[in-house]
């Protein structure tokens, strides 16, 4: 049976509420501090229009973050087409792309743990992320267990760690993308670049 299109109007409160969240949980100190009830206000919306859509709290946070999701899709593809790279390269790109999203989305990050999100080994996209990872890695002939290294390599760039590091040990941008090539040429061994 074919799905009907979204009606306009439901399509524009989605939108409203995306956006209203994105906004509310990016200007806020606290993810934590932001309610069901300010996010439907600032999207001229219903509460039971959040709940409906999204489920709950979680629910909403996810679809934030999935909408932001193409940019670092479109990299993960750029790195995987890439004539001429070597798959330590690959790997180094897949890791920066993802902690570029997460360095710029950290907001979006700490609301997803806060509410109740935080592990991300339940979370769909890992699945596919740590395959993907995985199988550059298993082209990469140091690594011996590509599967627990992909896992490694990953769990460097965890959202919370790298929300730490930026807010508490007011690391920059640059110095965690550099500090993570440095980790992931330690972690791959010496072999040809």
């Amino acid at each position: 049976m074919a799905q009907r299109p979204e009606r306009a109007d439901a399509q524009r409160n989605r939108e409203a509420v995306l956006a209203a969240a994105d906004a509310l949980f990016a200007a806020s100190s606290s993810p934590r501090g932001v309610s069901m009830d300010d996010i439907a206000a600032a999207a001229g919306v219903g509460k039971g229009t959040l709940f409906r859509r999204f489920g709950d709290r979680a629910g909403l946070i996810g679809a934030v973050i999935a909408s932001r999701l193409e940019p670092l899709n479109e990299a993960v593809r750029e790195a995987r087409d890439e004539a001429g790279s070597s798959p330590r390269e690959r790997v180094l790109k897949l890791l920066d792309a993802s902690l570029r999203f997460k360095i710029e989305n950290r907001h979006l990050m700490v609301a997803a743990e806060d509410a109740g999100v935080s592990s991300p080994y339940r979370a769909g996209h890992y699945g596919w992320w740590h395959a993907t990872l995985r199988a550059e890695l298993e082209q990469v002939p140091e690594v011996r267990d590509a599967d627990f290294t992909a896992h490694a390599l990953l769990a460097a760039i965890r959202a919370d760690l790298v929300t730490h590091l930026i807010e508490e040990e007011k690391a920059t941008a640059e110095g965690l993308r550099s500090s993570l090539a440095a980790y992931v040429d330690n972690v791959l061994g010496s072999g040809p670049a």
